[in-house]
């Protein structure tokens, strides 16, 4: 199969033959790259895999996975591509890597964010989990994809108090729209602008600690 992106690994310093580990993918936000997440979750390398996927058009001094006509209002053909590409993305990595299937996780920062919530959505049981970073649903997603049930999901929302471009607003829209289809959702509401906190990227690394410990 055809990789569609760039990106960075992680792997286990040990491989077992025959065992099959938990897998993070890690996206961006724009004008970022693949590593800009990677470290967050660093603490688990030894446990799972771990994939920094770096967007494929140019922006400023990092990278997007489609650009904007405005915040808010993505470029809908490059969105919809994206969401293509990233699905198959992890189907190239399936094949390619010693993925356990059963634990895939997901974590975003804004258009990362974006992404990792859409793909949630629209994977179904192919994802176990999302760590959604300031974002938000496009609402031609929830009004026109193809949507998935997401009972089986675990959902880890995190949101700046005063971020300028995604306002808390969005933050607890995003909450009530999981909390109305998935029975596992933490929200956190981080001191913050748009931006990720050390805080923030502790309490990620915990949560898929608990996570993979289940």
């Amino acid at each position: 199969m055809n990789n569609p992106y760039e990106y960075s690994i992680r792997l286990p310093k040990t491989i077992e033959n025959g065992r099959n580990y938990p897998v993070i993918f890690a996206l961006h936000g724009i004008g970022y790259n693949e590593r800009f997440l990677m470290d967050a979750v660093s603490e688990l390398e030894d446990e799972c895999i771990i994939i920094g996927v770096r967007g494929d058009l140019p922006y400023e001094q990092g990278y997007a996975y489609y650009y904007l006509k405005g915040y808010g209002n993505p470029e809908r053909n490059q969105f919809d591509g994206a969401v293509e590409k990233l699905r198959s993305y992890l189907e190239y990595a399936f094949e390619t890597y010693p993925i356990d299937q059963k634990r895939v996780y997901l974590i975003g920062f804004s258009q990362g964010a974006i992404l990792s919530m859409t793909l949630g959505l629209v994977l179904g049981e192919m994802v176990k989990g999302i760590v959604p970073m300031n974002g938000y649903i496009p609402e031609f997603v929830k009004a026109e994809y193809p949507l998935k049930p997401i009972g089986h999901l675990s959902v880890f929302l995190c949101q700046g108090a005063s971020d300028s471009i995604f306002p808390i607003h969005i933050g607890q829209a995003n909450y009530d729209y999981f909390s109305d289809k998935t029975e596992s959702v933490k929200y956190t509401i981080y001191p913050a602008d748009h931006t990720v906190t050390s805080n923030n990227k502790k309490d990620v690394a915990a949560w898929l600690r608990n996570e993979l410990e289940k």
